[in-house]
């Protein structure tokens, strides 16, 4: 009996062992990211918490929500930054059975028309009055992103007569500098939290029938499972919230000649309290 007793026993610390080692959690984290100004750093200070609290962090950066979504739904990566209520909510949508959320890490994003604050019109519905003045344009950014529907909405909603000009950030961007720089009436697409808004005094229109989103959150999304797969990872995620107004801050730096690592560095160092408080309260 007593041979039997002990037999089982071991047996049991054998399996004890082994379901032991078949949760423990995995060191290494796959990170996505789109090569945003606004996503970036929320990407590099999150990735840095992590590697604190003894995770390796492997970044891929993606230059299309498409591509991004079907990587981490295939598990290719494991978790990314998203803005899933409407910048990339057709792509969550799609996805959203073979992924979960995370936790909440930041909120402010905005994006509507803007124009150069010396411009003497303040809503979307005052466009057409000025579309002379405006070169009968509005100038765009990349045709897949978000705010270029949400744009191209506003267009078909309020009637207007200026044509959507389909382009890139660095195009639309240059365009604004030309304007301001000659006093020039203009209007083009535009977000927060950005260096654009520090660098030029510009205003967004009013947007009286509610076109264009409200401020949106930026959530960290993951495969479905990653959370109970790696309760730890997930709890030192959800221990992160960096502020709006430090994103811009730290594009401003990016903007006056800093690469983005060491903007993003020189943030964590400022914030050396902040960081240590996240990293406390998530120990495992």
């Amino acid at each position: 009996m007593r041979k039997l007793l002990r037999a089982a026993l071991g047996a049991f610390a054998v399996l004890g062992v082994a379901a032991g080692s078949a949760h423990a959690e995995d060191k290494t984290i796959k990170m996505g990211t789109m090569s945003w100004e606004d996503l970036t750093p929320i990407t590099g200070i999150t990735k840095k918490v992590l590697e604190d609290a003894g995770y390796t962090v492997e970044v891929t950066s993606f230059s299309e929500w498409g591509i991004a979504y079907a990587a981490l739904a295939k598990g290719d990566t494991q978790v990314m930054v998203s803005q899933t209520d409407y910048v990339a909510h057709d792509y969550w949508d799609k996805n959203k059975n073979r992924l979960e959320k995370i936790s909440p890490v930041s909120h402010g994003l905005y994006q509507g028309i803007a124009v150069p604050k010396y411009v003497t019109i303040d809503s979307v519905d005052q466009l057409n009055e000025a579309a002379d003045k405006f070169g009968g344009k509005i100038i765009g950014i990349e045709p897949g992103a978000g705010l270029m529907r949400d744009t191209a909405n506003a267009v078909s909603a309020y009637g207007l007569k200026l044509q959507l000009v389909e382009g890139s950030t660095a195009g639309m961007t240059a365009a604004l500098k030309s304007a301001v720089d000659r006093q020039d009436w203009i209007a083009v697409t535009l977000w927060d939290p950005s260096w654009m808004t520090q660098k030029f005094d510009v205003k967004y229109l009013k947007d009286p029938k509610g076109v264009f989103p409200p401020p949106q959150s930026y959530y960290w999304i993951g495969q479905k499972g990653f959370s109970e797969k790696y309760p730890h990872a997930r709890e030192v995620m959800a221990s992160v919230f960096v502020p709006i107004t430090d994103i811009t801050a730290i594009n401003g730096a990016v903007k006056d000649g800093k690469s983005m690592d060491e903007a993003v560095a020189d943030w964590i160092k400022g914030h050396a309290d902040l960081i240590k408080r996240w990293e406390d309260v998530k120990k495992g």
